[in-house]
């Protein structure tokens, strides 16, 4: 049996919650609950919004009441099946990644704490199948878990001002790769050329919650092949910036 309980969280808006932890079992029932209810009753429903340990339901206030509303969505979490570990099957998405200090500048600086070499942190990181638990911060940003314990890493102390379009970056035990260019703290390692968000396509992100995500590292030439930008990366400007008067930086 899958145990929830709701919460209204807006006029017309509420939010099923399926635990209080942030893991990969819960996330695979997440979006178990979230993908039933839009199979059974998507219809009625103006937006899903599945998150890391929640369920955001937004419906019609002219069509529906709360009272019906969570009678059927109690009918369909409870027909659900028990899923155990590695039972769920979503859909993985492969994303090359160029694993490189030049387009990943704290790259090394990973390394440095967890006491790998580079080549090690590469294989480690692109070697664990990611979930993606939500979107957020900005269109298409999807959070993705959970990064190996050695790789764990807190954010910058000091968000960089601009974090270019594709970028991998790490923050404690998530991984992310910035859709847009954004300011931004998380440990930068990579970059993609892949584009992740665009709103000209019929589903501008290319991630959703639900998914789960596999870094394939590749090449520079390859990274290059594919449309990979190696001309906008901020921090290469700051290092050849020329200094200013006095000598001072």
């Amino acid at each position: 049996m899958m145990f929830w309980r709701y919460e209204v969280t807006g006029v017309d808006t509420v939010t099923l919650h399926f635990g209080d932890r942030i893991d990969i079992a819960l996330a695979d029932r997440v979006h178990q609950a979230a993908d039933a209810i839009a199979a059974d009753m998507g219809d009625r429903l103006m937006d899903i919004v599945p998150s890391y340990t929640t369920v955001l339901l937004r419906y019609d206030l002219s069509r529906d009441d709360l009272s019906s509303l969570l009678s059927d969505v109690s009918d369909t979490l409870a027909d659900l099946p028990a899923i155990g570990p590695g039972d769920s099957d979503g859909e993985v998405v492969d994303i090359p990644v160029y694993y490189d200090p030049s387009v990943g500048p704290d790259l090394a600086d990973v390394a440095d704490r967890a006491g790998m070499t580079v080549d090690q942190v590469i294989g480690r990181h692109s070697g664990e199948l990611y979930h993606v638990f939500a979107i957020g911060f900005a269109p298409g940003f999807a959070y993705l878990g959970q990064v190996p314990e050695a790789l764990a890493v807190p954010r910058q102390s000091t968000p960089r001002p601009k974090v270019p379009a594709g970028t991998l970056g790490i923050a404690d035990t998530q991984t992310a790769l910035y859709p847009l260019a954004s300011p931004g703290g998380w440990n930068l390692i990579g970059r993609t050329p892949v584009t992740l968000f665009d709103p000209g396509r019929d589903q501008p992100s290319l991630l959703q919650a639900g998914q789960k995500v596999r870094f394939v590292p590749i090449s520079r030439e390859r990274y290059l092949e594919l449309g990979g930008r190696l001309d906008d990366l901020p921090w290469r400007e700051e290092a050849q910036a020329p200094a200013s008067e006095g000598g001072q930086p």
